[in-house]
């Protein structure tokens, strides 16, 4: 898979507001309805759902174990009103996003009687939580920013993983995601190759805010990694690695 075609449309690349507002919206009215839908992020394309019968359709596509819980396409504001953490985490997470500017999902207990989520059916809940925790994806591109505003506004939260078959490695064009997947959509937005479409097939780094432990290294991992270190004296602490 080519990454350095440089005349190929990324999913960073600029689209109107009204369109960008448009897709979304139709895009959410699928998902409340039930259905489900094929998204481009930054970080690989995602399929996602808001209803029983969606999270079901995602894990059969998918093949994806329920030990492998989803997660919330989510904003700042959704994990300051969200997560339970100390003031400085919340403060990181806001900074990590608003001047780093880089993908990342924060994984941290949550609030489970907030009133954002008294909509969320307790199943769906339940196979996107695990142990306590929520794992909420933040800043992976326009579209997914636009989804977290959007339910956000409705107070609606959606939930997802990567647009792929389980352990198949992420897909970084809409015409490369299984078949199978694909046709288990309702709707599906092509808006070219994810921007940090890689070789070994990595979507979002996921970070257990609770001990600054990395669940899942991925795209930008070196720079959220020095940026912790630079910014906030942590130490990011990768599977086998011990705290000194």
């Amino acid at each position: 898979m080519a990454m350095d075609d440089k005349t190929e449309r990324l999913t960073s690349d600029p689209v109107p507001a009204p369109q960008l507002s448009a897709d979304v919206e139709r895009l959410l009215a699928t998902l409340y309805d039930g259905g489900i839908g094929i998204v481009p992020l930054d970080v690989a394309y995602a399929i996602l759902a808001a209803t029983p019968d969606g999270i079901r359709s995602i894990f059969d596509a998918k093949q994806r174990s329920y030990d492998k819980p989803s997660g919330m396409f989510a904003n700042v504001e959704m994990s300051a009103a969200l997560h339970v953490m100390d003031v400085d985490r919340h403060a990181i997470v806001a900074t990590l996003v608003r001047e780093v500017g880089l993908p990342f999902s924060v994984v941290a207990p949550f609030r489970e009687d907030h009133p954002l989520l008294a909509g969320v059916d307790p199943f769906v809940l339940q196979s996107s939580s695990k142990a306590g925790t929520l794992d909420m994806l933040l800043n992976a591109g326009q579209f997914h920013d636009e989804i977290a505003r959007q339910a956000l506004a409705t107070g609606r939260p959606v939930f997802g993983s990567s647009a792929n078959r389980s352990l198949s490695g992420s897909k970084y064009r809409l015409e490369d995601v299984e078949a199978p997947v694909r046709a288990a959509a309702d709707i599906s937005f092509d808006y070219g190759r994810s921007r940090y479409a890689n070789a070994e097939g990595r979507s979002s780094t996921i970070i257990d805010f609770r001990d600054f432990t990395v669940i899942r290294v991925g795209v930008c991992f070196d720079r959220l990694r020095a940026a912790f270190l630079e910014r906030f004296d942590i130490a990011l602490r990768t599977e086998g690695e011990t705290s000194t």
